[in-house]
């Protein structure tokens, strides 16, 4: 089963995805906001894609922030859109990490994505 991971951000969108046996997340592309709901539609169907995982934007105080309102929308037209589950991991802190493994200079979003899509299927081997 191959899942989708989604690092949400207000201008851009880091997406990953895992292998067919669910045990490891690969950095895709990042796009444009604008752009990612048919850019993920199109890449469910391309590469078989049976669930999807967000990234879970909580202020520190582990209160909901902006972020998560706006990702949770665009989740629901995922849902809404493609028929398929939507899952949320929480996120904290993994840009810094997807930083620690991609030390060129560029956006990491993708990398992010990976990182939240691998703590999911971490916890999911459990």
């Amino acid at each position: 089963m191959r899942y989708l991971g989604i690092d949400f951000g207000t201008k851009k969108v880091g997406v990953a995805i895992s292998d067919e046996e669910a045990s490891f997340a690969f950095p895709k592309k990042i796009v444009a906001i604008e752009e990612a709901l048919e850019f993920i539609k199109q890449l469910i169907k391309e590469e078989g894609i049976k669930a999807v995982v967000m990234g879970e934007s909580m202020a520190n105080s582990g209160e909901e922030n902006q972020i998560l309102k706006s990702s949770k929308d665009f989740a629901e037209k995922l849902k809404v859109q493609t028929g398929l589950e939507v899952f949320f991991e929480r996120e904290g802190f993994s840009s810094v990490e997807a930083h620690r493994y991609q030390t060129d200079r560029g956006d990491r979003d993708d990398s992010a994505a990976a990182i939240i899509l691998q703590r999911f299927l971490d916890k999911k081997k459990k």
